[in-house]
């Protein structure tokens, strides 16, 4: 019985690069944890789920309060069927696609505010190790914005 080496090998190769390419491409699944741009404090976790459609979304699973302020437990300024649903659970983040020349990048998606109750457009850049996310909501054009970094779990 002869054994085909290179037909092993090349399949190994093959099976090796396709499952880097997997992982590479869902580094933004996952649990993050929130940062506040304004007071520093983490307000959230949220967990980024790819959906079966390709685009990502984020519930958050997990609020905090910042020290001397009380716990928001309900979007009572969102819109639409958001309004009045408790933060855990909460979509609030959606529809973002991976740009398909530049992998760390994800946009056309849209982020909710969930303490003003806005939602703006937004796009998000993974760091090169893949443990922050700079996200980034705006109105019309990305410049009139403001960025949250996130750490991942």
């Amino acid at each position: 019985m002869k054994i085909n080496f290179r037909g092993i090998f090349a399949g190994f190769v093959l099976t090796t690069l396709s499952s880097v390419g997997f992982a590479e491409s869902d580094l933004l699944v996952g649990k993050w944890k929130t940062i506040d741009d304004r007071t520093g404090y983490s307000r959230a976790d949220v967990e980024i789920r790819k959906k079966p459609d390709g685009t990502y979304e984020g519930i958050i699973v997990e609020t905090r309060n910042i020290p001397g302020a009380e716990k928001m437990v309900i979007c009572s300024n969102c819109p639409g069927n958001l309004k009045n649903k408790p933060f855990i659970g909460l979509p609030f983040i959606w529809g973002f696609k991976q740009d398909a020349k530049n992998p760390r990048e994800f946009n056309q998606g849209h982020v909710l505010d969930p303490i003003g109750g806005k939602v703006y457009k937004g796009k998000a850049r993974l760091s090169a190790n893949g443990k922050r996310l700079t996200l980034r909501g705006y109105v019309g054009v990305s410049v009139i914005g403001r960025s949250v970094t996130w750490v991942k779990y």
